[in-house]
This record gives structure tokens, C-alpha cells and sequence, in this order.
């Protein structure tokens, strides 16, 4: 990607996994550390959109991981370029532990 789009690498991420969901993690595809909760004290609704800040663009593929609030479980999504994305909409289905997600 050029140097133009470097900045405009942030992303919209839609919870339509049927749960809320207390923590988001971003991290690069290579890389075993997570790092800091995306949301911080915020609790992420079923169905709703979020804008989060993406600027690594050295590291285009990145891996998500979500746990929610009702279970503390966790779901990971891997290998999503955002630098390409402009919206990701995340899906989940707990009784089949199928993960999946609509990139726009």
C-alpha cells in the first residue's frame, strides 16, 4: 500500500456474535503476545459497530480475540489484513464453536 493510505488503516469492527463482549485484542498474525484491551472499561453490545485506531501498517495481518461477558470465553479470528479492511463484522456460533467474519 502506498504511503497515502498509511494513516487511514483504522477499521470498523460489528459485534454480531450474539454476545457482548468485555475485551478486544488486536495483535500481528506472527506474534504469540496479545497486549492491552482494546476496550478498556467499555462493554461491546451484541450488534453494535466500533471504530478502533489501527496505525501497523508494517503489520497488516493481524489476529483478533474477543472474550465475552457473559462466560469470560474466548474466540479468535486470525489472519484478517486490516489494512485492507475497511469494516469487519465479527460472527460466532458458541454451540458449534464456528468463527467467522464479513470483511468489507
Amino acid at each position: 500500500m502506498g504511503a497515502a493510505f498509511a494513516a487511514d488503516a483504522d477499521f470498523t469492527l460489528v459485534n454480531k456474535t450474539g454476545y457482548a463482549i468485555e475485551e478486544v485484542y488486536i495483535s500481528p498474525s506472527q506474534k504469540d503476545a496479545w497486549g492491552k484491551d482494546r476496550l478498556g472499561e467499555y462493554q461491546f453490545a451484541n450488534g453494535e459497530a466500533r471504530k478502533f485506531k489501527f496505525g501497523d501498517t508494517n503489520n497488516c495481518q493481524q489476529d483478533i480475540k474477543v472474550v465475552f461477558s457473559d462466560d469470560e470465553s474466548e474466540v479468535q479470528w486470525d489472519d484478517i489484513n486490516l489494512c485492507e479492511l475497511n469494516k469487519i463484522t465479527l460472527r460466532y456460533n458458541r454451540s458449534t464453536n464456528e468463527v467467522s467474519a464479513d470483511l468489507e
